[in-house]
């Protein structure tokens, strides 16, 4: 079992010597095997809470509880990808994906062939032996997400994955992160800026409000997958969350 808590949670930044409140007494609780997608502002403070959860952060106040008990620092519980892709440039695509091999002494011969299925899956074959720096930006995200899985953690935190994809390899890809759920249920908590993509890969969603980030809306999506976005119970949600979000949309560019 993995059931992540986060309990009470605040974060201040000093910022030319003006405190700067990022998180502001922030609950949510994600269960085993669930997939949960965040949904808030820009700057509201999403990257900040996966880095406190990761254990690159120390939080002001507040925790993060795993299975009931508080964790502190970096556990090695978490598998997370962040926005930028951050691959190693002087290694090559397999040696990029096969980090978390060689980092908990794994047998590299069956983890290169699990990791060439992953790129397989993920339209990356061909390019095992290629460097970084002969890639696009959408392939250095997949690279980054194949690399992400091979670590093999009961929970993923994704921010924003498929950012720097057109929107067509972006349908793809949610199919594929979907399948690859399916399969292993892995606990999965994303960050996204698109409601869309929200309403059809989650099970639940949080909106979170305008910095300092705290919990807006817990949303359910009791829906069968595959979701279609023109359903019309999708189509509800969707009013439903953009609402909320246009509410703490106008307290960003609120300048009176």
């Amino acid at each position: 079992m993995s059931r992540l808590a986060v309990k009470n949670l605040t974060q201040t930044f000093d910022q030319k010597n003006t405190a700067l409140r990022v998180l502001d007494g922030l609950n949510l609780s994600v269960d085993d095997g669930e997939f949960v997608a965040l949904l808030g502002p820009s700057g509201c403070g999403k990257s900040t809470l996966f880095n406190i959860i990761s254990g690159l952060l120390v939080p002001d106040t507040g925790g993060i509880y795993l299975n009931g008990e508080r964790i502190y620092g970096n556990t090695g519980d978490f598998a997370y990808m962040q926005q930028k892709d951050l691959l190693l440039p002087w290694r090559t695509v397999i040696r990029n994906v096969l980090v978390g091999p060689e980092i908990h002494n794994e047998p590299l011969d069956t983890a290169k062939t699990e990791a060439q299925q992953r790129l397989a899956q993920l339209g990356l074959s061909g390019f095992e032996n290629s460097y970084p720096m002969q890639l696009s930006g959408g392939m250095r995200q997949r690279v980054a997400l194949v690399r992400t899985l091979m670590f093999r953690k009961r929970i993923l935190l994704l921010d924003e994955p498929f950012g720097a994809l057109d929107a067509m390899t972006r349908t793809v890809m949610q199919s594929i992160l979907l399948d690859i759920w399916a399969e292993d249920k892995q606990t999965v908590l994303l960050i996204t800026h698109d409601v869309e993509e929200a309403l059809l890969l989650a099970d639940k969603i949080y909106v979170l409000t305008a910095r300092p980030a705290t919990q807006k809306a817990e949303i359910f999506v009791p829906l069968p997958r595959p979701r279609n976005i023109t359903d019309v119970s999708l189509i509800r949600l969707k009013k439903e969350l953009l609402a909320v979000l246009q509410v703490e949309m106008s307290k960003v560019f609120d300048t009176g």
